[in-house]
């Protein structure tokens, strides 16, 4: 009897280091005692790691053996690790003996057929706590077990978390992490920032969104293409040095987070344009202190939560591209993410503006987003606009401030 359900009737695609974050993302961001469940462990696999390295005191890590693996060897290579994993870590072998967790990883890439990929899913439904994700990943491209991967995903995203390519990795890999049963809102203020593929990391300071490196790599195949088709001409030097400022729009700089629970960041970064209280019954009836932030094309376009929070809905209002900084931006094309908090409904709408004309929101409904949290960005110069329960929240910013997104805090939860 195999320990591990696999899907696979080819040799398995690799998984790593970038990959192997993605599918262990939703148990490093945990801030309280977790419990996970890795199925499908081999112990040389780079998943095994990240998935030890992300313990903390209090979590637990159940490992249940691969195709490439056994009980032996993994138990072996946890107790080289040390007492201390070895105290959090338990070999299992088989999935029968493991206990449902607050997170559930596949270790190994399904390849099989869509009717396999179903079944292993199902099976590992019952060993979900409430509100647990299953992560696992299938190859990028078109096929079978991606397309069942993908409609899973879809029927999950009920309850949210999210799906992400990982072009780094051979051969590409698309993580679908889903959640069958929706998660606590207070669960969103005991977690980190999550790991995102979209975030392209150059030091250890400063990162470019994805989009960034396609539009750069857009304009360097542009520079190779002009400078074939005319050798002699200079025509090739324009998108050339384009290439450097594209991608410097889209820099995603870390941030240091407040761990103050009452403080509310800055979804972007930027000139406050208003601090004004209103009512909008998209939201619901009560009063909203709004504070507009607005982004000029030489700013950080990378949009954080303020909050911590459950997304509960989202929506796309259709309208003009006015100047960002002026009134008639307030009929501009906007994206609204509502979330669900412990202080009650709080919503961030990406406006469009003159030059920005793509909005990107990577959070579905019922994912849970930690305080500063990226979860989208206005690709050029836009609005970012936070509204927060009037009765709850005071402003601490005023008109013209400069502010930073994920890290000033505009506003405090009033006590």
């Amino acid at each position: 009897m195999t320990a591990f359900p696999t899907v696979s009737v080819a040799p398995v695609p690799g998984v790593g280091d970038r990959a192997a974050r993605a599918l262990t993302a939703e148990f490093a961001r945990q801030n309280a005692a977790t419990s996970a469940l890795l199925v499908g462990a081999d112990h040389a696999s780079t998943v095994v790691a990240v998935a030890v390295e992300a313990l903390l005191p209090g979590d637990t890590l159940t490992l249940v053996p691969g195709v490439n693996s056994s009980t032996d060897l993994l138990r072996g290579h946890i107790t080289g690790l040390g007492s201390w994993v070895a105290d959090r870590v338990k070999v299992v072998e088989s999935l029968d003996e493991a206990q449902p967790a607050d997170v559930v990883i596949v270790g190994e890439p399904l390849t099989g057929t869509a009717e396999e990929a179903r079944s292993l899913i199902d099976r590992l439904g019952k060993y979900l706590a409430d509100g647990a994700v299953l992560s696992l990943a299938a190859p990028a491209g078109p096929g079978r077990t991606q397309g069942a991967a993908a409609e899973l995903f879809r029927q999950g995203a009920l309850f949210g978390v999210g799906s992400d390519l990982v072009v780094r990795n051979q051969p590409p890999l698309r993580v679908h992490k889903l959640r069958f049963s929706p998660a606590e809102v207070s669960t969103a203020a005991k977690l980190a920032p999550a790991f995102r593929t979209s975030s392209v990391p150059l030091t250890r300071t400063m990162h470019i969104d994805s989009n960034g490196v396609a539009a750069a790599g857009i304009a360097l195949g542009l520079a190779a293409l002009t400078r074939r088709a005319r050798p002699k001409s200079k025509l090739w030097l324009v998108p050339a040095l384009l290439a450097a400022p594209v991608a410097a729009f889209f820099r995603d700089p870390e941030r240091d987070v407040p761990g103050d629970p009452t403080a509310i960041t800055s979804a972007a970064d930027g000139k406050v344009l208003s601090v004004e209280r209103m009512r909008d019954e998209r939201f619901g009836p009560d009063e909203f202190l709004r504070i507009a932030v607005f982004l000029s094309v030489f700013d950080v376009h990378v949009n954080r939560a303020p909050v911590a929070g459950r997304v509960a809905d989202y929506f796309v209002e259709e309208g003009g591209y006015a100047n960002a900084a002026t009134a008639a931006a307030e009929h501009n094309v906007a994206a609204y993410t509502v979330l669900d908090t412990e202080h009650g409904t709080v919503a961030i709408a990406q406006r469009t503006g003159l030059i920005a004309r793509r909005i990107v929101q990577r959070a579905p409904v019922g994912t849970l987003l930690a305080k500063g949290e990226r979860y989208g960005l206005i690709r050029f110069g836009s609005r970012t606009d936070v509204y927060l329960p009037a009765d709850r929240a005071e402003s601490l910013v005023s008109v013209g401030e400069r502010v930073v997104g994920g890290s000033t805090v505009i506003a405090r939860f009033k006590n």
